[in-house]
């Protein structure tokens, strides 16, 4: 069974910082290349930032500079580092492969506001 459990979300002001990490199953992490997604209120979910196995990064216009995705390959799990947040960074954050699977873990809730 396809296992993605987010965590680290919460409530932070504008130019703080959050790090969330996203644990997956084995089947899952392996040697894919995987993502951070985050979904707005009345917005598509989105790809902010994907790590290929070897490491390889990509980010999304809005975020680079400010996030930094990395993986611990011998934990399974995926990291995304936000720093300088704004209220436009508010959004439910999830991870999953990339391209992702069809299943999604519950995401967790990053609310950037003063």
């Amino acid at each position: 069974q396809v296992q993605l459990v987010e965590s680290g979300g919460g409530l932070v002001q504008p130019g703080g910082s959050l790090r969330l990490s996203c644990a997956a199953s084995e089947r899952i992490f392996s040697t894919y290349a995987m993502g951070w997604y985050r979904q707005a209120p009345g917005n598509q979910r989105e790809l902010v930032a994907r790590i290929t196995s070897g490491e390889s990064t990509y980010y999304v216009d809005s975020v680079k500079g400010r996030f930094t995705i990395s993986r611990d390959n011998a934990k399974n799990t995926v990291y995304l580092q936000m720093n300088s947040l704004s209220p436009d960074d508010t959004a439910v954050y999830y991870c999953n492969r990339h391209p992702p699977l069809q299943s999604w873990g519950q995401g967790t809730q990053v609310t950037v506001s003063s």
